[in-house]
């Protein structure tokens, strides 16, 4: 059934198709929308859940935890600073191997407040041990929610996902989205069936206290989770691709192949950077694009397929790793450091903030990247779009 629905909006159905169980929730700009269509399917008995109307995201987070170690299939919302104040608890939410799925919508971080996209607040949490997820659509939004239910859930991985979504380019945008029948999601999507449960006529402890002589075998069982996650991505991609005809892939080229220079990207402004790519492909210049979809675990072994025969590699960050520059931009160049051919890889700071991204921003890039590459420049981090004369 076709709608039309706002990014919050179908993540909240793909909950409901999902039949989650329980929700605890804190309202937080730009993702309020979720819980209150949460709250609204849940007074209408169209969906039969426990919404907890929580009194902060770390309240909110740390329920998640709980209903989930009873064996509840969960999910939850938040943006920016609320997922800030979840910090701690992602951590335990994923030591705990806590198949958690969470929606954020992906939104600066104070100071100054700002509401609008960039996606801070999910690479600050690139270490915590959750999937990751990037919609460029709203389509892609409820389709990456149903589908990390099932990664997060296989017995392989056990490991929580969060789907971002850009600040109100999705979350309150209204796209047509493509809403499955129940019946088809529960074909895709079976109940949880948990390994461990909290059970008082089974008792047993979770995330409890450990010393020097385990700590880092915990840690690594939560390593190999994440080497064991990309098989199984692509197999639920696959598998939904044949239920439902939509097709996923942990990183998208498009136009690669012959390409002298690749950018890369995240999110809705991958929309912008394909029209650009259009346009230069016109003017006669060989340029694609790399969208990533899954950022955790990093898809070294694609991202280094798609990029290994470019000359130039621009990386479009919406984020700053402060003192240094992008985050993608180091883990791209890893992935070449022992490689004998290797493209030259250049970072672009790009639309913080929600600043627009135009195609001229994009093509813009293209000429820097393309005068480093002809000085023989190695490293060149670049911020575009400032306005010089407000420094």
């Amino acid at each position: 059934m076709k709608m039309v629905l706002r990014g919050n909006m179908a993540t909240a159905y793909a909950a409901k198709l999902a039949r989650v169980e329980v929700i605890p929730a804190y309202p937080i700009t730009p993702s309020t929308l979720f819980p209150e269509k949460i709250s609204e399917f849940v007074a209408n008995g169209e969906m039969n859940c426990q919404f907890v109307k929580c009194e902060s995201e770390h309240s909110a987070i740390s329920a998640c935890v709980g209903a989930s170690a009873t064996g509840a299939r969960v999910a939850t919302a938040t943006s920016s600073q609320g997922l800030a104040l979840m910090h701690e608890i992602l951590f335990i939410a994923a030591g705990m191997r806590l198949p958690i799925v969470m929606a954020v919508g992906n939104r600066a971080l104070s100071a100054p407040i700002n509401i609008w996209c960039d996606h801070q607040d999910t690479i600050a949490e690139r270490d915590s041990g959750w999937l990751q997820f990037y919609a460029e659509k709203n389509q892609e939004a409820l389709d990456l929610m149903l589908m990390a239910f099932r990664i997060s859930e296989n017995q392989n991985v056990l490991l929580p996902s969060m789907v971002g979504m850009d600040a109100f380019v999705l979350t309150h945008t209204m796209e047509v989205v493509e809403v499955p029948d129940q019946k088809d999601v529960d074909e895709f999507l079976p109940p949880y069936k948990p390994l461990y449960t909290l059970d008082v006529n089974n008792p047993m402890t979770f995330g409890a206290f450990s010393s020097p002589d385990n700590y880092m075998e915990f840690r690594y069982a939560t390593q190999k989770a994440m080497e064991n996650a990309p098989a199984v991505i692509d197999e639920v991609f696959a598998a939904f691709e044949k239920k439902f005809g939509r097709k996923y892939s942990r990183v998208v080229p498009y136009m690669v192949e012959d390409a002298d220079i690749v950018f890369v990207a995240i999110g809705s402004m991958c929309g912008t950077v394909r029209e650009a790519v259009k346009e230069m492909r016109a003017e006669g210049k060989k340029v694609g694009l790399l969208k990533i979809t899954t950022l955790r675990p990093f898809p070294k072994d694609l991202i280094k397929k798609y990029l290994a025969n470019a000359k130039v590699v621009a990386v479009f960050e919406r984020n700053i790793s402060l003192g240094f520059g992008g985050a993608v931009y180091p883990e791209i160049s890893a992935v070449f450091v022992n490689a004998g051919q290797r493209p030259k890889i250049y970072d672009f700071i790009i639309g913080l903030g929600g600043r627009d991204i135009l195609v001229s921003d994009i093509k813009q890039t293209y000429d820097i990247a393309m005068k480093a590459y002809a000085d023989g420049k190695d490293d060149v981090i670049e911020w575009i779009g400032i306005k010089k004369e407000m420094l």
